[in-house]
């Protein structure tokens, strides 16, 4: 990573450029046999993203016996029959980036991601999609493509443009890329390069960029499903939001607008879907969308982007999708406005966006959350355990909202002395090996562990601090994530209402942080296993045996205090038919 050019890196590394306030808005096995019952339709916001959704059989882990606290003052009470949702497994993605390596020459990294098994790993690299040339070798740029562009105030820059067959291992090619899904078992999300669009200097500069996505949904032969035309193409922080109009050939005008996103989201699409059908493939493409009200520091674009791109797009448009880094802009937040605003945030952007649509009459389609985190830093929050908490929060509060499709940002950053949303260390974070993975990579696993195929209705009596997201398994079983906000750990009786009686056994992984660096513990400890190390959790992770306990006298477990209790029930109610 180091030996990327300095001008890239600067461009890249933060993964997202960072805006000047929050964007927030006023494993059991398959069973082959058995369908969605009745009444299980996709919520519209989630539709296709549920195609390839399988059912869950409940397997017993390894595991072994632990004491069950006496007395309870907290209640989560499960409703297996209230159905809310089948849980699309889009809802674990991840992003993957082009400064991250080859890839597919790290086993432990594609050891990592076989166990997690995010499903959806989206590429190239957020911001960097707008720079992105999928065919071109390093240097080799089209001749239609300015050597610099202009910021937002006008003034000329380095573009850091990004090449799909980069000239060191370094960097991931594409197909590195392609190789790596593969390898792990998991599916694409391709963010195509919408900027070309704009600051292109031949004729048609929409024309030559449709061509280009085009020609690599020939190349795709049909392995990815879900493509987006641009990132954040509302954002002054975007390539291609200004542009120099004395070399536009096109008449377009120096800011982008939602309305003129529409017109040549247009001219992608019929490019693109002309281009599937060439090679019989099936392919779903998702629009850029303003996921709140505008704030003060935002231009006219942004105040008028889902107006004016919702108004235009018409029936285009597969699906929307929204970004969001939840907490204000380089503040040092702490960790109660962080996990609130993981509880809070999915909602709200749900609402709003799903509002517009209807307010400016385009169609009602999946919403997907392909980008998110937080831009709380300063104190090494985004590496803490209180990241895995917020992790667990805003992939529950996804499933709750029904988005589509989630995916974290990022897999792979740079440690910027703990300003880093990479889920493991790049290998430039002091005493901390190359691939360790972070907090939030164990509470992602262990949800991953123990949740079902259904999330179903659940509410929590005796405080507010303690919040749970359940699920069923077609086979029978029960899955809870139990969470602890607060900073006092508390004692959860778990009861099963209507629909589900309890089984014979519960099993539980209890996850926590250590003494360290105040609120924000750099470690995560699983049923007490941790590690040597400065920072991380324990490297036996997929091997660690689950707590179990009889249910005879009741299902308590103990939450830690900012932490969170990943837990299984064997056989609770029938299988679904």
């Amino acid at each position: 990573m180091k030996k990327i050019a300095s001008a890239v890196v600067v461009l890249l590394m933060a993964g997202e450029p960072r805006r000047p306030e929050a964007a927030s808005a006023p494993v059991g096995n398959a069973q082959d046999s058995i369908a969605p019952v009745p009444g299980e339709a996709a919520a519209p916001t989630i539709g296709f993203f549920l195609d390839d959704w399988q059912p869950k059989s409940f397997a017993v882990p390894d595991h072994e016996e632990a004491p069950v606290p006496a007395k309870a003052s907290v209640t989560l009470t499960i409703h297996a029959d209230s159905i809310i949702t089948r849980i699309p497994p889009s809802e674990f993605g991840q992003n993957a980036n082009t400064w991250m390596s080859a890839m597919v020459t790290q086993p432990l990294f594609l050891q990592h991601v076989n166990n997690l098994h995010p499903h959806i790993i989206r590429f190239p690299a957020g911001s960097g999609s707008d720079v992105y040339f999928w065919n071109r070798l390093a240097g080799n740029l089209p001749s239609d493509v300015p050597r610099q562009l202009l910021d937002r105030n006008g003034k000329k820059k380095f573009p850091g443009y990004i090449f799909g067959v980069p000239m060191s291992q370094q960097s991931a090619s594409l197909d590195n890329y392609y190789r790596m899904l593969k390898e792990t078992g998991n599916e694409g999300l391709l963010t195509i390069n919408y900027g070309y669009a704009r600051y292109g200097t031949g004729p048609s500069p929409v024309s030559a960029a449709a061509h280009l996505a085009a020609d690599w949904v020939r190349y795709d032969k049909g392995r990815t499903r879900y493509w987006e035309i641009g990132n954040e193409n509302f954002g002054d922080w975007e390539a291609g939001f200004r542009i120099d109009t004395a070399m536009n050939k096109d008449g377009q005008p120096a800011f982008l607008t939602g309305e003129l996103y529409a017109r040549h989201f247009a001219v992608f699409v019929d490019s693109m879907r002309a281009a599937a059908a060439e090679t019989h493939a099936q392919i779903f493409i998702g629009a850029v969308t303003m996921e709140a009200s505008p704030r003060t520091w935002q231009g006219n674009t942004s105040r008028t982007w889902n107006e004016g791109m919702m108004k235009g797009i018409g029936g285009r448009a597969d699906f929307y999708v929204v970004h969001n880094y939840f907490t204000p802009y380089k503040v040092n937040s702490d960790a109660h406005s962080i996990l609130d605003s993981a509880e809070k945030v999915p909602g709200t952007m749900m609402s709003y966006v799903t509002l517009a649509l209807h307010a400016y009459g385009a169609a009602l389609r999946p919403i997907v959350m392909d980008e998110w985190n937080m831009f709380a830093e300063h104190s090494m929050q985004q590496v803490s355990n209180i990241s895995g908490v917020f992790a667990l929060i805003v992939v529950g509060e996804a499933m709750k909202n029904k988005y589509g499709l989630a995916a974290r940002w990022d897999m792979v950053n740079g440690w910027d002395n703990g300003n880093d949303h990479g889920l493991f260390s790049a290998g430039d974070e002091p005493g901390v090996s190359r691939w360790s993975p972070r907090p939030s990579f164990y509470y992602l696993y262990f949800m991953q562990k123990t949740i079902g195929d259904r999330l179903v209705g659940s509410h929590v009596t005796g405080d507010t601090a303690v919040l749970g997201y359940c699920s069923r398994y077609s086979s029978g079983g029960t899955g809870a994530v139990l969470i602890n906000t607060s900073t006092t750990a508390k004692i959860v009786e778990i009861k099963m209402g209507s629909g589900s009686p309890a089984g014979r056994h519960y099993y539980w992984y209890s996850l926590e942080g250590g003494q360290d660096n105040g609120e924000f513990s750099r470690k995560v400890f699983v049923n007490g296993h941790g590690t040597d190390a400065v920072a991380g959790g324990p490297p036996d992770y997929a091997s660690l045996r689950a707590r179990s306990a009889s249910t005879n006298k009741g299902i308590r477990v103990e939450v830690p205090a900012r932490g969170a209790v990943c837990l299984t029930i064997d056989n609770a109610g029938a299988a679904i038919k």
